[in-house]
């Protein structure tokens, strides 16, 4: 639990990993892989937080990369199994990723030919797939549907070619963002009925991620008997599943302080943190970020927008209401800040990233990194 104390103890902001809320969604991937076989992998692009790969390590078969900087992050401190997948390989870039890869994917009959060669030239064992795209998709929002017209991810069944069955060993889909073990089910029955024909010609299936797997309400027995009912129908098939969203859904927050009070038709408060820099899902999905106590406008006695500290007019976390008025100096705790708020943040306007801390199982707290002005400064040149 995060006590006054502990508040009081954080550098602001910053981001706290609690721990025992890891390891529970851990607990559940666990349940699903115990009672499947599938292999989970965690999705870098989702969640990095490599001080906590140990813990991850306990329970997960490896990562899924997007490029060489994540490749190397998941060989070098996750230490299991690596897998990457891009929508467009650089030259430079293959050998040092197939190298340190089990699994490497192309995202298009182009790349696979250009690279094949120097892909098992580098790793003689590393296993080819090709990225694929149903055409369905349930994504709430369309900047995130990697199925919409004219998408530039997976290869679609009319230009898929069969001749590239002689060189891969596998297929991956991605078609989920925060979905349901129906909208799974509804994308699988879709890839069978346009890539089924070639599945007896593979070694292995990755079902991507966007699996909302450790939500509350997610029906995981359903998830289990999906994965139960497809190994049946392929028994010959290695099964992959890559949640990023769902290892860090919930685990963690957002610790702010109060730097100012204005008012200009509404009361304004001002934080150390921004929502443009530091939580750009807020602003891109978008969505809004719960606060620790609040509740919407005008439920609570007092109502302020909740601002960040940068020049962006909008630059706004949204207007939340409080039982005590907010006073300079006052602690705003925004929820479930693990994922992708992370990996995203950027240091917009010269505005410091905030710190990394871990409050621990046993109660105490591990300040992991403070960031200062060369962390600025190198990124810059």
């Amino acid at each position: 639990m995060i006590t006054p104390d502990i508040l009081a103890a954080l550098p602001s902001p910053c981001w706290l990993l609690e721990e025992d809320k890891l390891e529970k969604n851990l607990q559940i991937l666990k349940h699903i892989k115990d009672s499947t076989g599938v292999k989970i992998l965690l999705a870098l692009k989702g969640y990095a937080l490599w001080h906590s790969f140990d813990l991850i390590g306990k329970y997960l078969d490896g990562c899924c990369a997007s490029g060489v900087h994540e490749a190397m992050l998941s060989d070098r401190e996750f230490g299991k199994e690596t897998h990457t997948y891009s929508p467009a390989y650089k030259e430079q870039d293959i050998a040092v990723i197939a190298f340190i890869s089990k699994h490497i994917i192309f995202n298009s009959i182009e790349q696979l030919n250009r690279f094949l060669s120097k892909a098992k030239e580098a790793n003689s064992d590393i296993s080819i797939g090709l990225r694929v795209n149903p055409e369905y998709s349930k994504a709430p929002k369309e900047i995130y549907n990697p199925c919409a017209p004219y998408s530039r991810l997976g290869i679609t069944i009319d230009n898929f070619d069969e001749s590239a069955l002689e060189f891969i060993d596998g297929l991956h889909l991605h078609a989920l963002c925060e979905e349901s073990a129906d909208a799974l089910k509804t994308v699988l029955e879709i890839f069978e009925e346009k890539f089924g024909k070639y599945l007896d010609q593979i070694k292995w299936v990755n079902f991507g991620g966007g699996h909302h797997i450790t939500k509350l309400g997610y029906d995981t027995q359903k998830l289990i008997s999906i994965i139960k009912h497809f190994n049946s129908k392929y028994p010959h098939l290695e099964v992959y599943l890559e949640p990023g969203e769902a290892v860090g859904w919930e685990c963690g927050v957002l610790v702010a302080t109060v730097l100012d009070i204005v008012h200009n038709g509404i009361d304004i408060a001002i934080l150390d943190t921004s929502a443009e820099a530091h939580m750009p899902d807020t602003i891109i999905m978008p969505y809004r970020a719960e606060v620790r106590g609040a509740r919407e406008a005008g439920i609570k006695p007092h109502t302020y927008r909740l601002t960040g500290n940068t020049c962006l007019a909008g630059d706004i976390m949204g207007d939340y209401s409080f039982d005590e008025p907010l006073q300079v100096g006052d602690k705003i705790i925004f929820e479930d800040q693990m994922h992708y708020s992370m990996v995203k943040a950027t240091t917009f306007n010269g505005i410091p990233l905030p710190s990394i801390a871990t409050l621990q199982k046993d109660g105490s707290v591990d300040i992991i990194r403070k960031f200062r002005y060369k962390d600025f400064k190198d990124r810059l040149g």
